[in-house]
This record gives C-alpha cells, sequence and structure tokens, in this order.
C-alpha cells in the first residue's frame, strides 16, 4: 500500500505563516501537519510514501532524510490547481491512499485494510461552499455536490483501489481534454466520472481531520485541542 500527500500549493491564506515555508509545513500544535501525516501513515506500516511538492520544494528535504519519503516536483504549482500535482503521479495512484498536505488529522485513521475505493468523512453542519458526498443507503458515493448546509464532505483523505484508480489515471493520460483542466482540481475528475466508479464513505467522528485553510482556521483548530488537554 501507498500513499501520495498533495503539498504543492502556496497558501497565500495563511500569511504570514506561509512566507517562508509552504501550507502543509505550517505547525499545528507544534507538530507540521504533513510530518504528523507521513508519522500516521508509518504507524500503519505504509512506508511508501510520495509527496508532491511544488512552493519552497526544499523546505520538504528533511522528511526524506528523517522518513524515507519520496519527492515529485510539481513545476505549475503557481499556475494550475491540484489536478497538476495529481497528473505527475497519476502512475502510482492505484492502491494508493491519497491525502491533502492542508490536513491536520486529529487522530489515525488511516485503515489498512481497506480494499474498495473510499473517501473518509467527517459530518459538518452550516458549511458554506464545501463538497459535499451524495451517499446512498449502502454508503456507495453516488455523487459530490458543491453547496452549503450539512452533511458528510470531503475532507482530504482518500484510498482507490486498483480499477478506479486506473479509470482515474487513464483520465488524466488526457488531460488536454479535461475542460478548462488549469483551472480544475483533481477531485473534478472523480466528480465528473462518479457514475464509472465504485467508491464507498467511511463516516469519522465530526473533529478527526480538520483543514487549515486560513489563519482562522488555524486559530480554531488550535483552541480546540487546547480544550481537549483541558
Amino acid at each position: 500500500m501507498r500513499a501520495i500527500i498533495l503539498a504543492a500549493g502556496m497558501g497565500t491564506r495563511l500569511r504570514p505563516l506561509t512566507d517562508d515555508k509552504p501550507k502543509s509545513l505550517v505547525e499545528v500544535a507544534g507538530e507540521a501537519m504533513t510530518e504528523r501525516q507521513v508519522r500516521f501513515l508509518k504507524e500503519k506500516g505504509i512506508d511508501d510514501i510520495v509527496i508532491v511538492v511544488g512552493y519552497k520544494k526544499e523546505a520538504f528535504e528533511y522528511l526524506v532524510e528523517k522518513y524515507g519519503v519520496k519527492l515529485v516536483f510539481n513545476e505549475k504549482f503557481n499556475t494550475y490547481n491540484n489536478i497538476y500535482s495529481m497528473y505527475k503521479v497519476r502512475d502510482l495512484l492505484a492502491g494508493s491512499y491519497v491525502l491533502e498536505g492542508d490536513i491536520y488529522m486529529n487522530r489515525n485513521i488511516i485503515d489498512t485494510g481497506v480494499s474498495r475505493s473510499t473517501y473518509f468523512s467527517c459530518h459538518k453542519e452550516g458549511f458554506v461552499n464545501e463538497w459535499k458526498l451524495v451517499v446512498d443507503s449502502n454508503d456507495k458515493v453516488t455523487g459530490i455536490d458543491i453547496c452549503d448546509g450539512d452533511g458528510y464532505i470531503m475532507c482530504g483523505v482518500s484510498y482507490w483501489d486498483q480499477t478506479d484508480g486506473q479509470y482515474i489515471k487513464e483520465k488524466l493520460d488526457r488531460i488536454e481534454d479535461i475542460d478548462d483542466y488549469q483551472n480544475k482540481y483533481w477531485d473534478d475528475v472523480v466528480r465528473d466520472n462518479m457514475k464509472d466508479l465504485d467508491v464507498t464513505i467511511k463516516k469519522l467522528e465530526k473533529n478527526d481531520l480538520m483543514e487549515i485553510d486560513n489563519v482562522e482556521d488555524l486559530k480554531r483548530v488550535e483552541d480546540y485541542l487546547r480544550t481537549q488537554v483541558d
């Protein structure tokens, strides 16, 4: 089993914290988000870890020395959304976890027994402009809506089996056929082809996975973590 961490972004909404480091290396409660992800993956026996880097890529070198991860450089990190990061590692997608580098993993939810393509998802209330998973009575994901409201949302951790990973890889092989691909996320490829994929949902506790997108998110998460210690 392998893991891909997408960590090429500039993190402009986290400035000034990202003036001298990538977004995913911003520390939450004293630990860089991506390092925590790597540590959790290795705790579960996943040692084949690839990090797609871009902005200030040299800052990730210590993870190579400390944990033996591999780095792949996305040279278009400042012009494309993360679809190009996945394009760079599309041959590795089948049989892999995919983690967004700006996700704080409050708990190690990695499951090495997973065999079916899976979105690991937390239930959120009162969200605005989130990617909500549409799920049937058997926990099969039948669609993704970008909307406001309540429900289980995409939380930046997923697993892709051989069949679905290969299907998405073949779509990315022809990336120039994807309309406006420069401005899309790799999740758009999944969203646009959900009827041809077999994806389930793993429902998590509300605060198992928390996205750090701006300084306010960081403060909110650290305030929450302090209440858990107290």
